[in-house]
């Protein structure tokens, strides 16, 4: 069935992977060089003094960090499936966000009423040997079934995630997830999908959400700020 309306919320995520300047294309810039770190530093073997300096040089940053403002959650959301309205900030998520160097980043397109998230995972994610994390193959479906109900216009939260894995998910190659919205019935919205590399299914997965009323979900918000 097709729930998906993309005039609607389709352009605030297009938006979203416009370069950004000032500050914020900054701060891209720097989780892209964070990644390339943790991609990296994993598995490196480099002598001794190069990762004291390199530990050193980074506590100072974080000291200065420490001092700096930190970013109202007013602004933007870590997961787009809960965000309760498209237009929050995508770059925030720790599977998609560009500013986030946590995330691998999963780059989504929207192909009919599908939306198609394309990946490669590095060392950082490994599990099992050249393989990514189950867990993180999981996290995945949570944000990539989020996403394709969230462009429904009634956003929600987890409430059960299934994932069957069908074979190995490998490290270093592009995956493709594609999600759909299967149903939705009064306040639950079902949606499925699938991961695969090249013609190779890796898992399938299914999402049950629970729409959530803004004065509920502000009130979440409310906690995650006093926290």
């Amino acid at each position: 069935m097709s729930n998906i309306d993309p005039k609607k919320h389709w352009p605030f995520y297009q938006a979203a992977k416009t370069p950004a300047t000032g500050a914020w294309g900054e701060k891209r810039r720097l989780a892209a060089a964070m990644r390339r770190v943790i991609d990296r530093l994993v598995a490196t073997d480099a002598p001794i003094d190069e990762l004291r300096r390199a530990a050193e040089e980074l506590e100072r940053f974080a000291t200065t960090l420490d001092g700096l403002p930190i970013k109202s959650w007013l602004e933007g959301f870590a997961e787009s499936a809960t965000a309760g309205d498209p237009n929050a900030l995508f770059d925030m998520s720790p599977l998609m966000g560009l500013s986030n160097p946590l995330s691998p980043p999963i780059d989504f397109n929207l192909e009919g009423d599908r939306v198609i998230g394309r990946v490669t995972f590095g060392r950082a994610y490994e599990g099992p040997p050249g393989h990514v994390h189950g867990g993180l193959v999981a996290a995945s479906f949570d944000e990539v079934l989020g996403f394709v109900q969230c462009m429904t216009g009634q956003p929600g939260m987890t409430g059960t995630l299934t994932v069957r894995y069908r074979s190995p998910t490998p490290l270093h190659k592009e995956l493709r997830f594609e999600a759909w919205v299967d149903r939705i019935e009064g306040r639950k919205t079902t949606a499925l999908g699938t991961l695969t590399c090249g013609e190779t299914l890796c898992a399938e997965g299914e999402g049950l959400f629970i729409a959530l009323d803004r004065e509920r979900f502000k009130s979440l918000l409310g906690q995650e700020v006093d926290n």
